[in-house]
Formats: C-alpha cells, sequence, structure tokens
C-alpha cells in the first residue's frame, strides 16, 4: 500500500492583504517558516521520499522546508499542482474589491465553477491533484510521497474522495489549513482510506481544544 500526503502550503508573508493567486513575491512569513518546519519535524518518520510541489513561491519553499527533516527525500516541481486558475483573475486585489471589480466572480461563486473563461470545475481541479496522486502511487508503490499545493485544489480534490457534490458549499465545509493535510492510502492506484490531519501548532498558539 502506497500514502501520498496531499499538504496545503504553509503562511505567506502578504502585509496587504491581497490575493495573491499565481504572483510570485508572496514567500512564507516567519510563522509559516515555523509551522513548515513543525510539519516537517511531523513527518521524520512517515518514509517520506519524493516530494512534488506546485511550482508557486509559497508551495516550493513549504516542500523545502519539509524535505529538510527528510534525509534522502528529492523535490520534483509539477504544474498541475498549481493554485486554482480562477485566481489569476482575482490576484493583485484585496478581498473587499472582488465584488467591485471582478463581476465574473458572482457565476464562479454563487452558480457553478467552470462557467466562465478560465475558470475550472470541481472535478478538473480536483482531478488534476489526484492524477499526480495516483501517478506517485503507482510509481512507488508500499512507500510514502507528498504533494505540497493549494486550498482551493486540494479541497476539491477532497470532495471527489467524499464523493459528495460539486458546489461551492461543499467546497468549503471541510477546509484544510495552511500546512494542514490529507493522508491517501492507495491500493495499486486507488485511493481507499483518507483522513485529515490538523497542522502542528508553533510557539504562541493557544492549544486546541479536544473534541467532546
Amino acid at each position: 500500500m502506497a500514502t501520498v500526503y496531499l499538504i496545503r502550503h504553509a503562511d505567506v508573508e502578504n502585509p496587504r492583504g491581497v490575493l495573491y493567486g499565481h504572483l510570485e513575491g508572496f514567500p512564507l512569513s516567519s510563522r509559516g517558516r515555523e509551522r513548515a518546519k513543525a510539519l516537517g519535524e511531523s513527518l521524520r518518520s512517515s518514509g517520506i521520499r519524493h516530494i512534488v510541489s506546485s511550482p508557486l513561491e509559497r508551495a516550493r519553499e513549504t516542500a523545502e522546508v519539509i524535505a529538510s527533516f527528510l534525509p534522502g527525500s528529492e523535490i520534483e516541481i509539477e504544474p498541475e499542482l498549481r493554485e486554482a486558475e480562477f485566481s489569476r483573475y482575482l490576484q493583485g486585489l484585496r478581498y473587499w474589491q472582488i465584488p467591485l471589480l471582478r463581476p465574473r466572480w458572482y457565476l464562479h461563486k454563487f452558480v457553478r465553477r467552470g462557467m466562465v473563461p478560465d475558470d475550472e470545475t470541481i472535478e478538473a481541479m480536483g482531478g488534476r491533484i489526484l492524477e499526480v496522486a495516483r501517478r506517485l502511487a503507482r510509481e512507488h508503490p508500499a512507500e510514502a510521497s507528498a504533494i505540497v499545493s493549494h486550498a482551493d485544489p486540494i479541497q476539491a480534490a477532497w470532495i471527489l474522495l467524499d464523493s459528495r457534490p460539486h458546489n461551492e458549499r461543499e467546497m468549503y465545509r471541510k477546509s484544510v489549513d495552511r500546512a494542514g493535510l490529507l493522508k491517501v492510502d492507495f491500493e495499486a492506484d486507488r485511493p481507499v482510506r483518507w483522513e485529515y490531519i490538523k497542522p502542528p501548532l508553533v510557539e504562541g498558539e493557544p492549544a486546541r481544544k479536544k473534541a467532546s
């Protein structure tokens, strides 16, 4: 059985509070680097040797920090792990500006993803993440690998794994935190079991309440 960890990049340096989408110049913040280090530490015993990352800076940096805790691991850059395509239309704006300046956002958000140019359906977006995961499971059977990508693509992949409805509510009903991950077990290239693992706490964060 192969295991593939689907990891969202850690916290980003974004002092202006804009949507960074596919823009370069948005590295990890100091909190993000600490969180990536804590995640790498937590994965020391995972057996991960193969890490595939989105080409975007924040994902690459997260992958590099994690790899520093995994002796012998290698990093591959894979464009299919990129951020959601529609974020190109929104990038550079602050959240409050979107309804005023990006009218196609209404169709994307409140009707259905994939209806407007340069948008992706949930199936297409999540499918490209899972296809990379299946490839890793085929190429490295009985081993552990990791993918570093972005919130929307990973959350879309989670919808596909769960066979949930393809709508906006489901996109955010189960959210992947920064440096959070989905651990997916494969038999051959078929996902058979998956679970969400919250990001590790870093200094200064309050302890999480235990589930009752």
